[in-house]
Parts: structure tokens; sequence; C-alpha cells
């Protein structure tokens, strides 16, 4: 019972995090560029509300993720070597959560008109990024359970 409440929880929140940065990245970005236009101020400024106050709650979750995640591995010691390869992904995603967060976020806040373009480009990078790393991470758990 208590292997299956643990990897509802690890599963659900692996899935809220992948599921939040593909809705992010395929819905939200495509419509603020459409609905602005050329008004990157405007977007700029919506993109920044949309985000504001949302940090820790990723940190939250990613720290959720991985106490779950230790936690079915201390369970269960089965394909061992696909969990560390999922804890690395994660690892590596965080990090660039990290970027993304404390050095990327501030440059754009005090980023000029013109250097705004290239700030927009590298955060769709890194959130693509981060998406592929999270969701190769949630497709080898899922790997993991069938083998």
């Amino acid at each position: 019972m208590t292997t299956a409440v643990l990897a509802i929880i690890h599963v659900g929140l692996a899935a809220a995090w992948v599921g939040g940065m593909g809705y992010s990245l395929f819905v939200v970005q495509p419509k603020l560029k459409k609905y602005f236009g050329a008004d990157a101020d405007g977007r700029e400024a919506l993109t920044t509300v949309i985000a504001s106050g949302n940090r820790w709650k990723v940190v939250g979750l990613i720290a959720a993720i991985a106490a779950s995640g230790i936690g079915l591995l201390l369970i269960n010691h089965n394909h061992w070597q696909l969990h560390v390869v999922k804890g690395v992904l994660l690892l590596v995603a965080s990090g660039i959560f990290w970027y993304v967060s404390w050095r990327h976020w501030p440059q754009r806040v005090f980023a000029t008109t013109d250097e705004l373009p290239g700030l927009q480009r590298r955060l769709i990078r890194l959130a693509t990024t981060m998406l592929g790393l999270a969701g190769t991470a949630f497709a080898l758990g899922v790997v993991a359970v069938h083998l």
C-alpha cells in the first residue's frame, strides 16, 4: 500500500511538472507572442506577472519529486540503474531551472528592448531542454515499472 501511494504521489508530481512546462511552452508562450505581436514590452510585462512567485513552488515540486523517488528506490531496488539515470536527469533539469530562476530572469527584468528577443529565445531553448530532460525521466519511470 505504501509503495502504491508513494508511486502515485511521485508520478502525479512529475506529471504536473512536465505538463506545466509543456503547457507553458506550447500554449501560453505562443499565445502571448500572437496576442502582443510587436509589443515586446507588453509581452514581457505579462510574462513576468505570470512567472512571479512560482520559483519556490517549483523548487518544492522538484524536492518532492526527488524525495518520493528516493523513497520508492529505498522500497524497491529493482532496476536501480534506471532510477539513477532519472535522478541525474532531474538534477540537470534542476540546474537549468536554477539558472533560469536566479540568472536568466534577473537579466530579463533589467534588459533593454533590444536585448529581450535574444533572452526570450534563450528561455525557450532552456525550457525545451528542461522539458526534454524531465520528460525522459518520466518515460524511464514508466519503462522501469514494465521491466
